[in-house]
């Protein structure tokens, strides 16, 4: 199972997306949403916000979505089996990644479900991958994410790769989406890969 968080910053699309593909691929999921995240998606996405539900959300974005591998956790169930090490997880994903959540996890301040998931991925060495979402960068946010890269997280902020020549904004954040995707060492067709002939400057 890989973990994702989704919490309070803009671009909660980067977590839905790769939530989506990952159930594509045939990956059971677990998903934590904070409520500062269900905020930020009923203002950017809606659609599902007002349930409190992925499930409901993403059968409305797209029908037919098999979500017999969803499994939902509240982000104050400090019970749920995540914040436990003997959950074998395989990586978590945070996306986005807020700055207060990456302060948490880079101090191990582990208050919530997301953070004591992320806590537990980094004493085990699983993958733990923060989507973090800010510009610019303060100091403190630098070496916030210097702490938790120097305790094993990978750092993945979602830039865009304008070789590939993005039409839409869903182009940019299926980017960010198949970056997370190679880390995760998972196949993907979310962008062309660089020196496939098609995107490459010439």
């Amino acid at each position: 199972m890989h973990i994702i968080g989704i919490t309070g910053a803009s671009g909660a699309i980067l977590g839905i997306r790769l939530i989506e593909e990952l159930l594509g691929a045939g990956r059971p999921v677990g998903a934590i949403v904070s409520a500062a995240a269900w905020d930020i998606i009923d203002y950017e996405i809606g659609g599902g916000a007002p349930e409190r539900s992925l499930a409901k959300l993403m059968t409305r974005r797209r029908e037919g979505r098999d979500l017999s591998l969803l499994t939902e956790y509240a982000n104050d169930d400090l019970f749920a089996p995540p914040a436990s090490g003997s959950f074998g997880f395989d990586a978590m994903v945070i996306a986005p990644c807020s700055m207060k959540t990456l302060s948490a996890v880079a101090s191990g301040y582990a208050d919530s479900l997301i953070t004591r998931a992320a806590d537990v991925a980094l004493k085990e060495r699983r993958r733990l991958v923060l989507v973090t979402r800010e510009t610019p960068l303060g100091r403190v946010h630098l070496e916030n994410m210097l702490r938790a890269k120097d305790a094993g997280a990978d750092i993945l902020p979602p830039v865009p790769g304008f070789y590939t020549r993005p039409r839409t904004i869903d182009d940019v954040v299926d980017f960010a989406v198949g970056k997370v995707l190679n880390l995760l060492g998972i196949r993907h067709d979310l962008f062309r890969e660089w020196g496939d002939g098609e995107g490459d400057i010439g």
